[in-house]
């Protein structure tokens, strides 16, 4: 019975490399997948293009190819990856650059693009937006980047041409696992249940080292075993479409049934409905159980059809947030980080600076649970306390004088007071909406070295 493996190298864009080369070198796998694309990544990554047209792809994607390109080639495992963002054609120049600069030859990438509708946004600026109410067009002049979520038929027709690395921009998560599937197989929309597989097979690997007992422990209640040396998933598929969760033996870190619960439920609206760019999966019926250590059999998935609409990414400019600290210890750390609190406000309404929206912690007391919970899980006052107080403004000038008040609160404030930091950030906030799937076609271009 054909067996493909597949790995999964990182779950978000910063996420760590080692891990992965682990997993080249050891996991025997076919394939690897680098999932590195968030919500808002696509937001920045235009803004970084338009200011060099050779850039637009992510952040590490110099980095982590630098470190998986060459034992991918000499292990036989292709990459597929969303790691081009908003620019796949500059992401294939710069992995080429560093197969050239390795000495690797014998390689043949790919750039998945037709994601991007910002070109043709006009056209839908009477569709409604899914988070707020309002529609696109409300927001036209804010937009800096409008891309829908495809599916895995750039990625499949690449492989079919014989790529050994695929680079996409915007693709749905769990496609960058069933692609490979679908092509291996020859599996198409019919195959409902292998599909499903597929997809929850993606769900699993597409957060990396979460699957694998990461965001998982708790010392003492869910106690994992050498995190310092986790160690990254992969599935092991079969043509039934049944498929085995683990991990590179004598790494770090736990997979079990409640691992793979814990990941399945994470980020999906309705277990019975997950939409997709590929199918609408069915994860009610799912089923885990433990087949040795550090081994998890999973089957039960199925989809239902295919979406007749895509969701689009759109990213805008929202505005910016001014980040102030300042730690207070000792007796009466509070009451005094309390009164600096409320002294920053005032000084802000004295000086007229113009803002929206403002936020007052006490990290160690309120942050998280605010002042009611704070106060019961704190028998006692603490012993420090961080203050902080962020501020939302709708441009960059109230931002700053915001920051100056943050930091004169060092010797016009209570008594104590030190460590005070300030931080600007321009906030790229994130809509959807919908729309039909025959809008979207992929485009895929070859690169050979």
């Amino acid at each position: 019975m054909k067996k493909i493996r597949i790995g999964g190298g990182a779950g978000f864009a910063g996420d760590r490399v080692d891990p992965a080369v682990t997993l080249i070198r050891q996991g025997k796998l076919d394939y690897i997948i680098f999932e590195c694309l968030a919500e808002r990544t696509i937001g920045l990554a235009r803004q970084e293009m338009l200011q060099d047209p050779t850039k637009g792809y992510s952040r590490l994607l110099e980095y982590r190819l630098s470190q998986v390109l060459k034992p991918a080639k000499e292990h036989g495992v292709k990459i597929i990856t969303n790691m081009g963002a908003v620019n796949p054609q500059a992401a294939v120049a710069k992995a080429m650059e560093i197969a050239k600069a390795q000495g690797i030859t014998g390689l043949k990438f790919a750039a998945v693009t037709g994601d991007s509708v910002y070109e043709t946004l006009d056209e839908y600026d009477s569709q409604p937006i899914l988070e707020f109410p309002g529609r696109v067009g409300d927001w036209k002049e804010r937009i800096v980047s409008a891309n829908a979520y495809m599916g895995a038929e750039g990625i499949i027709e690449a492989l079919r041409n014989g790529a050994d690395v695929v680079i996409t921009g915007r693709v749905s998560d769990p496609t960058l696992t069933l692609a490979p599937l679908c092509f291996e197989y020859g599996w198409t929309a019919e195959n409902q249940r292998e599909l499903g597989q597929c997809i929850l097979a993606g769900h699993l690997l597409e957060c990396g080292g979460q699957v694998t007992g990461g965001y998982y422990a708790d010392p003492g209640y869910k106690d994992v075993p050498d995190l310092d040396n986790l160690g990254f998933p992969l599935v092991e598929f079969d043509e039934t479409g049944h498929f085995v969760l683990t991990k590179v033996e004598g790494t770090g870190g736990l997979v079990c049934v409640d691992t793979c619960k814990e990941q399945m439920l994470y980020e999906i609206h309705d277990p019975t409905a997950y939409f997709t760019p590929d199918a609408i999966a069915d994860f009610s019926q799912v089923r885990f159980t433990s087949d040795g250590k550090d081994r998890v059999s999973a089957w039960g998935a199925t989809s239902h059809g295919v979406p007749q609409t895509l969701k689009v990414n759109v990213c805008y400019r929202d505005s910016f947030i001014t980040d102030c600290e300042i730690s207070y210890g000792g007796s009466n750390a509070l009451e005094r980080a309390r009164l600096a609190g409320d002294v920053f406000l005032k000084r802000l309404d004295r000086l007229g600076v113009q803002y929206s929206e403002t936020r007052v912690d006490y990290i160690g007391y309120n942050s998280l649970y605010r002042d009611k919970i704070g106060a019961l899980l704190c028998s006692a006052p603490p012993g420090e306390v961080r203050l902080h107080v962020a501020v939302r403004t709708d441009d960059r000038a109230n931002a700053v004088k915001v920051s100056n008040e943050g930091d004169s609160i060092y010797t016009n404030g209570p008594a104590g007071g030190g460590g005070a930091t300030m931080h600007i950030s321009e906030i790229i906030s994130v809509f959807s909406f919908f729309l039909p799937r025959d809008k979207v076609k992929p485009q895929v271009t070859y690169e050979v070295i």
